[in-house]
């Protein structure tokens, strides 16, 4: 069994590890959420799998024997917001890693609007300024339930607890911006300067 004393590995690293598609998708999921590195991603990926391979064992037995394993495998998921349509055991197989990432605290204190960025928001919550029920939380990638996202605030005494505060005015502003969407103006400006700096890096290589 070892030493329980010893920290163990909590997640499981790819199959192959020279795969340029993961790679990309990977990239793309540590900018979406602000993970510090794969190794955070790997450990959703592995308890996002064992929570799959739990529905799959299920299916394979009869139904009088899943009942009870069934509803507290799937009761457990919506108290953590992970499933939100219908509880059964196809809508745990039909999961994506996204769904999970969106559960850390890290991720809803930025949709709450509490801070400018993803990673303005892991900057919040590590160092101190981020309070679960008046307790200070200090780990970006706890899995946040339902009943604990109205108990997000401010620590006591955290100086963004004035809404004087530059930062508070930048987050709101953030949060501001990100409901209304970018106008269709600053969309065709952005790809219309992409496409001048293409072209232009095509002159200058030739």
């Amino acid at each position: 069994m070892g030493d329980p004393r010893k920290q163990k590995k909590k997640y499981v690293t790819p199959k192959r590890p020279f795969d340029s598609d993961r790679f990309h998708q990977e990239l793309e999921l540590i900018g979406t959420y602000g993970l510090r590195n794969k190794r955070e991603l790997w450990r959703h990926r592995t308890e996002l799998s064992q929570y799959r391979r739990q529905a799959r064992n299920l299916l394979a037995i009869s139904e009088a024997e899943r009942a009870l394993r069934e509803r507290e495998l799937v009761e457990k998921l919506v108290r953590t917001g992970v499933i939100t349509g219908e509880p059964t055991l196809d809508s745990v197989l039909d999961l994506t890693l996204g769904d999970l990432l969106g559960r850390r605290l890290q991720t809803i204190v930025f949709r709450k609007g509490y801070a400018c960025s993803i990673h303005h928001a892991r900057q919040l919550v590590t160092h101190g300024h981020i309070a679960l029920g008046k307790a200070r939380v200090t780990t970006p990638s706890r899995i946040i339930k339902v009943l604990e996202e109205d108990q997000i605030e401010y620590t006591g005494n955290s100086p963004l607890g004035d809404e004087s505060h530059p930062a508070r005015i930048a987050a709101s502003d953030a949060a501001r911006r990100i409901a209304e969407g970018p106008p269709p103006e600053a969309a065709i400006d952005e790809s219309d300067d992409r496409g001048r700096r293409r072209r232009s890096g095509d002159r200058r290589r030739r």
